[in-house]
């Protein structure tokens, strides 16, 4: 298991800091894990997983 900061979880999803932050909120985004007081990472397993339900429902939608 690895940690993702923010930096790496926008790089790998392509989404702005304020984005990642509304879908969490939404429920459409994996919860960080606190690591400190003030410093929060995600794990990789989770972002990767988020990524791939995307790829998945591109591929539903194509079959409509």
């Amino acid at each position: 298991m690895h940690l993702l900061r923010l930096p790496e979880v926008k790089e790998r999803t392509g989404l702005s800091r304020s984005v990642i932050y509304e879908y969490i909120q939404k429920g459409r985004f994996p919860k960080p894990v606190n690591i400190t007081p003030r410093s929060v990472a995600w794990v990789d397993e989770e972002v990767d997983a988020w990524i791939r339900e995307r790829v998945e429902e591109r591929g539903e939608r194509g079959m409509a």
